[in-house]
C-alpha cells in the first residue's frame, strides 16, 4: 500500500497521480528509512545517477531526488521509500512512501529457476517476470526463487542478492546481476569480500547463506533439495558488520 506520493520536488497533485501509475520506462531505488535516515544514501544516489545517464542520456538532479523523497516522507520518520526516475515530457522524479518493511524472523527457502533479468545491473521498472516467478514459488513449497543460468551458476533472487560467509570472508556470485545497496555496503565494509562463480552445490558447506536487500539480511535454510548449514555465530558476524554501517540523513 502506497501512502504518499511526491513528484519533482513537491507533493503530488491530482494530475501527477497518473504519471506515477503510468510510468513504464525507467528505473528506481528502494530504501528503508528509520528515524529520517537511510543506510547508503550516496550509493542510492549513485545508482540513480548512473542509470539515468545510461537510459536517458541525462544528468540527474540529486537535490531534486532528495527533495522529492522528503515530500513523500512528509515528516514521517519510518517508511519504505521508492524513488523512481521515468521519462514523460522529460526526466521526472517520483517518490512513494509506504509503511516500513523488514524480512521475516525465520530463515527462507529458495527454488532454483533458470532466468536472467534484462540489463540486470539496472534496477529497472517492469519486473513482471521475476514477480511472477516469486509468486509461484510458494506453490512448490518455497519462499522465493533463485535465478540460475543454463550451466547452473546462480546470480540473484527475485528482489534480493544472495551471499554467503565462509567464516573468514563474504562470497557473492560472480554473475550478471544487480549490485544491491546492502550488498555494496557489506562489500565495502569491515569483512573481507570477494566474488566467484557459484553453483547451488557450492553453498553446501558454507556456515551462513543469506539474502540481502533494503530490508536487511535474512538467512537461507534451503535451496531446492539442498539443506544448508546454519551457524548462528557466523551469521551474527555478518549481521553485526551490517549493523555498524552508519545511517545518513535524507
Amino acid at each position: 500500500m502506497i501512502d504518499r506520493v511526491a513528484v519533482d520536488g513537491r507533493p503530488a497533485g491530482a494530475g501527477d497521480l497518473g504519471l506515477a501509475a503510468a510510468a513504464r520506462y525507467g528505473h528506481f531505488t528502494a530504501m528503508q528509512v528509520r528515524g529520517g535516515r537511510v543506510r547508503g544514501l550516496a550509493l542510492h544516489l549513485a545508482r540513480l545517477r548512473a542509470a539515468t545517464e545510461e537510459l536517458f542520456g541525462a544528468v540527474l538532479d540529486e537535490e531534486l531526488v532528495l527533495a522529492t523523497a522528503r515530500h513523500a516522507l512528509d515528516g514521517e520518520p519510518d517508511a519504505s521509500v521508492r524513488v523512481i526516475v521515468a521519462e514523460r515530457d522529460g526526466v521526472r522524479v517520483i517518490a512513494t512512501a509506504a509503511p516500513p518493511h523488514a524480512w521475516p524472523d525465520t530463515p527462507l527457502s529458495l527454488l532454483p529457476v533458470r532466468y536472467a533479468r534484462y540489463l540486470p545491473h539496472i534496477k529497472h521498472l517492469g519486473g513482471f517476470p521475476q514477480a511472477h516467478l516469486a509468486r509461484s514459488a510458494p506453490a512448490e513449497g518455497f519462499d522465493d526463487v533463485l535465478f540460475t543460468d543454463a550451466d547452473g551458476f546462480v546470480s540473484e533472487a527475485s528482489i534480493a542478492n544472495l551471499g554467503c560467509f565462509d567464516g573468514e570472508r563474504l562470497v557473492w556470485p560472480d554473475a550478471p546481476m544487480l549490485r544491491g545497496i546492502t550488498m555494496a555496503l557489506l562489500e565495502e565494509g569491515e569483512l573481507p569480500s570477494e566474488r566467484r562463480p557459484l553453483k547451488v552445490a557450492d553453498l553446501a558447506d558454507r556456515p551462513a547463506v543469506f539474502m540481502t536487500n533494503s530490508w536487511g539480511l535474512v538467512p537461507v535454510s534451503r535451496i531446492g533439495d539442498l539443506r544448508l548449514r546454519s551457524d548462528e555465530t557466523a551469521l551474527t558476524r555478518v549481521r553485526d558488520a551490517y549493523g555498524r554501517v552508519p545511517w545518513d540523513v535524507i
